[in-house]
């Protein structure tokens, strides 16, 4: 659910249940110059750039990017300049701001948990975006798709707005020098600073030897494991051993792939289960093998708060009400290398759309040592020649697709070309959307609170649809069960 479709909206809805709503903190910087250049429609954006700590930068971005009204029909969106292993100040503060803004408003009204998902793949931004989220009170950070090590650690020094690093994962990392990523908070201060919580960090984990590798190595405490199997959506961890595939050209997970809960009870944090656990049924057994809970995303993708299109949800829901909806593991979709999730129906606006190689968003580059000793960037995803030409082997773009751009366009923020054309959607799902007809029960379209009603509708009164409503700020309860809006 990366990429603005478990936004604010749908988070602040989840967490004023008392349960842990999780907004996505993908790519939340090109989303923030976009809704921006819309014209931020309700004002939402710029009331929460209003409490930014650093006016300056604040201000400076709203003249760059604010269009009042709206962007003309057809023109292009202007783009943010892409990361870099050194960034400007006014770079990073962009970022740093539009982490803020997403955890403001998510947790605006009430006095309920929210967190932030980001992947340890798209590393040049995360430690300016987990400050910005710092900034705002963030109270969970939940990362995965790599390994999140060093983590912990940073945040443990953000903090105390101490300088934090990321060594940086070079393709080519044989004989080049150890690199890192760095961010000084103290640099973007003029007076001395507040002080900030450390929020806890939750790894999103597909083995227990990660888990037990997190828990012991780990550069500062990990408080609780997200379990992610291989029916989740958007990106799967890779199958262990030799990869074998279905007849679909899908690959097959086995007894390797599943994680011992006696053995993550033993390592005594809390857990929480995602993939295939989005019913009341899932919830229960969830509780009964000793977890905190259930991360959900399929469910919650699809109601009225989360980010997609109108469109989009309608007609996968109409389609799924038929039982006509398929999700396929993809393992060339993604420049990342993992396997990713991808929904297909008939309704697909994407379906016969040309869609070109291109890289002008860059959070999936990849970072490589060049011949000259600078560090450069390339995408699977990019033209073939462009990839080449870097030093990347022209069989690693076979089938490679753009998600940056893609993703953006699921949530209505798709990029326009001078030429006119514009980006198709590439919308994912767990494997739950096949069978989400039964939730549905004839509905169309239906809400957060729905989903939370039916997630807990088997669990005794006390943890049931009978807690604090809506409306009424309640503080969280004691997280048995947090119904997460899962952002990949």
């Amino acid at each position: 659910m990366g990429v603005g479709v478990s936004d604010w909206r749908l988070a602040r809805a989840v967490s004023m249940r008392g349960h842990l709503g999780v907004v996505s903190g993908t790519g939340i910087d090109t989303v923030l110059v976009r809704r921006l250049q819309d014209g931020d429609i309700g004002g939402h954006v710029r009331r929460a750039m209003a409490k930014f700590p650093f006016p300056r930068a604040a201000e400076d971005v709203l003249r760059l990017y604010f269009r009042e009204g709206g962007r003309p029909p057809g023109t292009p969106y202007k783009s943010t300049p892409m990361y870099r292993q050194a960034v400007s100040t006014a770079r990073q503060q962009l970022s740093m701001l539009a982490a803020f803004v997403e955890v403001t408003l998510a947790k605006e009204g009430h006095r309920g948990i929210v967190g932030m998902n980001l992947l340890t793949k798209i590393q040049l931004p995360n430690l300016t975006f987990l400050y910005g989220a710092m900034l705002a009170g963030v109270d969970y950070i939940l990362m995965g798709a790599g390994i999140p090590r060093e983590i912990p650690g940073a945040l443990d020094l953000m903090a105390k707005h101490e300088p934090a690093t990321l060594k940086l994962d070079l393709e080519n990392p044989v004989g080049a020098p150890a690199l890192q990523i760095k961010f000084d908070p103290q640099a973007h201060w003029d007076t001395p600073p507040p002080p900030l919580k450390r929020p806890a960090f939750l790894a999103i984990i597909a083995s227990n030897s990660f888990a037990t590798m997190m828990s012991r190595k780990a550069t500062g405490k990990v408080d609780g494991f997200v379990i992610e199997g291989p029916t989740a959506g958007g990106h799967n961890a890779p199958a262990r051993g030799d990869v074998q595939l279905n007849e679909r050209g899908e690959p097959i997970y086995g007894e390797r792939d599943e994680v011992d809960l006696a053995k993550m009870r033993e390592l005594g944090a809390p857990f929480w289960i995602a993939g295939g656990a989005g019913s009341p049924d899932g919830v229960v057994k969830a509780l009964e093998e000793g977890a905190a809970g259930v991360q959900v995303g399929t469910l919650f993708a699809y109601s009225d708060e989360s980010g997609l299109t109108a469109p989009i949800k309608r007609s996968i829901l109409a389609h799924a009400l038929r039982n006509d909806v398929d999700v396929f593991t993809d393992l060339r979709a993604s420049p990342t290398g993992y396997p990713f999730k991808v929904v297909r129906w008939a309704g697909d606006p994407a379906v016969g759309a040309k869609r070109n190689r291109i890289c002008d968003v860059g959070g999936l580059r990849v970072t490589y040592m060049t011949p000259q000793g600078t560090v450069g960037y390339r995408c699977p995803a990019e033209p073939v020649q462009d990839y080449v030409r870097k030093g990347g082997k022209s069989e690693d773009t076979d089938g490679r697709k753009c998600l940056c751009n893609a993703l953006m366009a699921n949530i209505g923020i798709g990029q326009v070309r001078e030429d006119g054309w514009e980006e198709p959607p590439l919308v994912t799902s767990g494997n739950d959307l096949t069978i989400i007809s039964k939730f549905l029960a004839g509905r169309e379209r239906y809400s957060a609170n729905d989903v939370i009603d039916y997630l807990l509708s088997k669990l005794p009164a006390e943890d049931g649809p009978n807690g604090p409503p809506a409306s009424d700020g309640a503080a969280p309860r004691d997280e048995r069960v947090a119904a997460a809006a899962r952002a990949d």
